[in-house]
């Protein structure tokens, strides 16, 4: 009877064979995109403040960041973000931990950082800085803005401690169907597809009534879909020399004329690049569903998300040659 063949942990056995996952991929550019020393020196004032006092050591401030942005990049929970770092070594190896030496913090620890985050304001803060990093290597904002907003759901069950729905979130029809939570509007630039403008709100929000919170003022074009129709003046009384470019809605029952369809259709095909950047924040981060509860925690989240979806977005350029 044959042996069965034993297994070995030498190059020649099947480690011979492993390649990166896309996992460890992501991980690898996001640990070349992402500015740091910048970050961390933004959080450092108040996360010594907050840390200060009697007690074990702080752990290190980059690491703490480093977990906060897997649970963006992975849409994870404060116990799932412990978890996951217990269980895939990619993750451990990007945060910096090694499980020879220390434990991984826990949840606890996990939620904290978070809070003193939100505390701080520091989402707002981490949007903006990461916009000035990208524009500091090249990527500047053009005179072309598409406003856009996308739902994101909350829970609207009641089955709670408080036996009722988050009284900050709101419902809205959108078609023929009824959605409960919050609103992301986002201001796009055209050429570059990076965000420049954020604000949340409660779903039942009209888009049309953000749009001065997403324009940047230097605009000469601003494109929109129909919810932003009928707005020019408002467009013009924050960038004075934009030009209306939203589609084109019908009044009552009148029909778009076959005119109105080719503007609209011409006026689309720039317009759709803010879905592109909408898919980056709720298909490949997963942000589809608040994970807290009221406006302010949400966007927080919000405001790092859109940060790191810049970052996601700009990641090819950034890893070109300068000159080239």
């Amino acid at each position: 009877m044959k042996k069965p063949r034993q297994m070995t942990f030498t190059p020649t056995g099947f480690e011979a064979y492993r390649k990166p996952t896309r996992r460890e991929r992501f991980l690898a550019e996001m640990e070349r995109v992402v500015p740091w020393a910048e970050l961390v020196a933004l959080v450092k004032p108040a996360y010594a403040k907050g840390t200060s006092g009697p007690g074990r050591p702080p752990i290190p401030l980059e690491r703490m960041l480093r977990i906060y942005f897997l649970q963006h990049w992975f849409n994870l929970s404060d116990p799932a973000v412990e978890e996951a770092l217990y269980d895939v070594s990619s993750m451990r190896g990007f945060v910096g931990i090694d499980l020879g030496r220390e434990p991984v913090p826990d949840e606890t620890t996990v939620c904290k950082f978070r809070h003193l985050l939100e505390e701080h304001g520091l989402g707002k803060r981490i949007f903006e800085a990461v916009g000035a990093h990208l524009q500091r290597q090249g990527l500047k904002v053009s005179s072309g803005t598409i406003v856009d907003a996308t739902i994101i759901a909350a829970p609207s069950s009641t089955k709670n401690a408080e036996g009722k729905r988050d009284p900050e979130m709101h419902q809205t029809k959108k078609g023929n169907d009824w959605h409960f939570g919050m609103k992301a509007h986002v201001g796009v630039d055209h050429k570059t597809k990076l965000i420049h403008s954020v604000a949340a709100t409660p779903a039942n929000t009209a888009d049309g009534n953000m749009i001065e919170k997403l324009l940047h003022g230097g605009e000469t074009h601003v494109w929109g879909d129909a919810a932003y129709a009928g707005r020019t003046e408002r467009i013009q009384a924050k960038a004075p020399k934009a030009r209306d470019f939203t589609q084109r809605r019908g009044r009552g029952y009148r029909y778009l004329s076959d005119y109105d369809r080719f503007i609209n259709r011409a006026r689309s095909r720039v317009r759709a690049r803010v879905e592109h950047t909408i898919g980056v924040i709720k298909r490949v981060f997963g942000f589809v569903k608040v994970r807290y509860r009221g406006i302010a925690k949400n966007a927080n989240r919000l405001f790092v998300t859109c940060a790191l979806a810049n970052l996601f977005i700009a990641r090819h350029y950034l890893f070109r040659p300068q000159g080239a």
